[in-house]
């Protein structure tokens, strides 16, 4: 659903020109994740700009991406997908390019979020934020070992029937290959049979696929397991759920969301300058803070509110494993993985 954004009073103001007449408001369209900006950040933004924000939100990379092929390319100037989908949408034709120059916040992007493998340079994109990839556990339902895939793969009798995973392919799919300990983007077909067996196995004993509703079935304990960003956790775990994330040793994943300027970006001069705008350190502390997730921007500290840097969520133990991101496939492996996905689904 289009969200339309409260504009503050100086963004309402028309400015006249010489003949008497009203100069058009200046407009800006986002595609954005749910539940991830605060309303008070896209208010400043019309505030101080005078351009009129409005956004529609996705709750997948997935469903990002074929929202935008199916037809709304250039209907957007802005979208945040993440690592993997930038390098996709790349490969695909669908950004348009900028030079570092045009944003004058640029230097304030932390070093190695710059030349980054999914866009090398920062061409097409800026950093966003930054997270992990697991699960939580609700520990009045469960007070065993979580730092295991098996948790969602092979749950104890106690967990079965009450698992929300994400609704979200590529990370579902990932975590299922460190579950086997396969390579992702696997050509082997054994080893593809056997990530298929894995997940019809483990399907009856998912109660759900809801990623916009992942951190409601925590708080709600409609679930008592629940595949989810560590930000989500977090604001979970705040709104009263007895729940541990989890850092499981076969290994969990990590990802970068990232602005991108879409191609036949209808306002391209705003887009670059929300696009700065959020690479303003306070302003990227605001959608920390909210977010719960960490930025990629140099100069947040100051603004971050402190508990978050004892946040459970944002600080793995010492033994756990290093994080990973979701590879992009060649064209021909994505088409079996897509068969696999298909099938869970039904």
């Amino acid at each position: 659903m289009r969200k339309f954004l409260k504009l503050g009073a100086a963004a309402l103001a028309l400015t006249m020109v010489s003949g008497g007449m009203a100069q058009a408001q200046e407009k800006l369209s986002i595609y954005h994740w749910f539940e991830y900006i605060p309303q008070e950040l896209l208010d400043k933004f019309s505030e101080e700009t005078g351009i009129e924000v409005t956004m529609d939100t996705f709750d997948s990379n997935e469903a990002m991406l074929a929202n935008l092929k199916a037809g709304s390319l250039g209907s957007y100037d802005v979208a945040v997908p993440g690592d993997y989908m930038v390098e996709i949408m790349i490969n695909e034709g669908m950004l348009d390019t900028f030079e570092s120059s045009e944003l004058s916040n640029f230097g304030n992007i932390q070093p190695q979020w710059v030349d980054v493998p999914f866009d090398p340079g920062r061409k097409h994109s800026i950093p966003y934020q930054w997270g992990s990839t697991s699960f939580s556990v609700n520990r009045d339902d469960f007070g065993g070992d979580i730092n295991t895939t098996s948790i969602l793969f092979d749950p104890p009798a106690d967990l079965q029937g009450k698992i929300n995973m994400l609704d979200s392919q590529g990370e579902v799919l990932t975590m299922a290959s460190l579950h086997l300990g396969i390579p992702q983007c696997s050509q082997d077909r054994e080893q593809l049979k056997a990530l298929d067996e894995l997940l019809q196995g483990a399907k009856p004993h998912w109660a759900s696929f809801n990623s916009d509703g992942a951190k409601d079935v925590l708080v709600s304990g409609d679930a008592a397991v629940g595949m989810i960003w560590n930000g989500f956790s977090a604001k979970a775990r705040a709104e009263g759920a007895n729940i541990e994330y989890a850092y499981p040793k076969e290994g969990y994943l990590v990802w970068m969301d990232n602005v991108v300027l879409l191609k036949d970006a209808p306002n391209r001069a705003n887009a670059l300058k929300f696009m700065d705008f959020l690479l303003e350190p306070e302003n990227a502390a605001a959608v920390t803070n909210y977010a719960r997730y960490t930025a990629g921007v140099n100069g947040v500290d100051e603004f971050l509110d402190p508990e978050l840097k004892t946040s459970p969520e944002q600080s793995p133990p010492a033994d756990a494993p290093a994080g990973v991101f979701v590879a992009v496939c060649d064209e021909a492996t994505q088409s079996v993985y897509d068969s696999i996905w298909t099938r869970l689904k039904k």
